[in-house]
């Protein structure tokens, strides 16, 4: 049995209250039951054909850039890195659009700074992901390249607040993706069976009525394993959750910036789970220092608007009492996709 959705066409949609509600449900995370739109409906009180139809409808407005399982490419054994890159001004947009043919870039912004290009990079197991940021860079005739791999995850999670009820400088307690599961992640290798499993499930959910059965049938496998499997994953450290991805422009999150923070090395315990703790921030890293560029801890902020962007940033520096800072506005979007993993061609990104 197929949804049928309504109209809808392509570009920005006015979001009502209920948009706003089901958006932020299914970030959190998508019911892995038989009928996850019937359940998603009782939960805001409307009917699994009406919640399909908003679904469809934002989908088709690029609201919604995908719904499906959220993996950490680190615990699938993929090499990835943010790659900083400082180009001639006259030949930036013709640099960035050399790398986003890379099938391993699934980010790429420009940023106001001497630095101007600023993206990530990953390859599959047995490739090394400097030297092809390297070759990148050569390339393109980049006057610096500083390959930036992540040393220590402090929180990853994407959940922007559509609905608006957070504060720009609120905190949160729920845990969020952290080194601890990376690291009990990699201890878990992967079976063929979890890469086929992988290679259906990083895709976009389909509509039907019962899409998870659509899944089941091309694994040859049952319901019930395929959520079996999924909370398998989940324990193990490799899957994130089963959520919802927005493109955050589309969803009216226009302003972001990246707050690099030098800090010192004793405080870094300290300091960066309390900047981890912000919900505004989606991403939390240390990264390796360079003389030109001494910053070793980076957070990333969405928001409506550049004022909103800068309160967050704002309070977490008087939260942590780190004055040697930058942050490092976006002026452009060249490429947000996201990678797919064990796909015959390697490296390949889906949008």
């Amino acid at each position: 049995m197929t949804l049928h959705a309504q109209g809808g066409g392509t570009g920005m949609v006015e979001l009502d209250g209920l948009d706003r509600r089901l958006l932020n449900r299914i970030q959190e995370d998508f019911p892995l039951t038989a009928e996850p739109y019937t359940a998603l409906g009782d939960s805001l009180g409307i009917s699994a054909v009406e919640t399909v139809e908003r679904i469809t409808r934002l989908r088709q407005a690029h609201v919604i850039r995908q719904i499906s399982a959220i993996f950490d490419t680190r615990a699938l054994g993929y090499t990835s890195t943010l790659v900083a890159m400082a180009l001639p001004a006259e030949r930036l947009e013709q640099g960035a659009a050399r790398i986003n043919r890379h099938p391993g870039v699934s980010h790429n912004y420009a940023r106001r700074h001497s630095f101007n290009l600023w993206f990530t990079l990953a390859v599959p197991p047995g490739e090394d992901v400097t030297a092809a940021a390297e070759n990148l860079g050569r390339e393109v005739g980049a006057e610096r390249v500083r390959v930036l791999p992540t040393l220590r995850l402090f929180k990853i999670g994407v959940r922007l607040d559509v609905v608006g009820d957070r504060a720009p400088e609120a905190r949160e307690e729920r845990s969020a993706y952290s080194e601890q599961d990376l690291e009990r992640a990699k201890g878990v290798p992967l079976t063929a069976r979890d890469i086929a499993f992988i290679r259906v499930l990083q895709e976009d959910l389909p509509t039907e009525h019962r899409p998870f059965d659509v899944w089941s049938e091309a694994l040859g496998c049952d319901r019930e394993e395929l959520f079996s499997w999924c909370r398998r994953m989940v324990a193990d450290g490799k899957l994130r959750r089963f959520a919802a991805v927005l493109r955050h422009q589309n969803a009216g999150f226009v302003s972001n910036a990246m707050g690099v923070w030098r800090v010192p090395v004793e405080r870094l315990e300290e300091v960066g789970p309390v900047m981890a703790g912000f919900a505004a921030v989606s991403h939390c890293y240390q990264r390796p220092t360079y003389p030109d560029f001494p910053y070793n801890v980076y957070t990333m902020v969405h928001g409506r608007s550049r004022a909103e962007v800068l309160q967050t940033l704002e309070a977490i520096a008087a939260a942590t009492g780190v004055e040697d800072r930058q942050y490092l506005w976006s002026s452009h979007e060249f490429k947000k996709e996201r990678v797919r993993y064990f796909v015959e061609e390697p490296h390949q990104v889906v949008g």
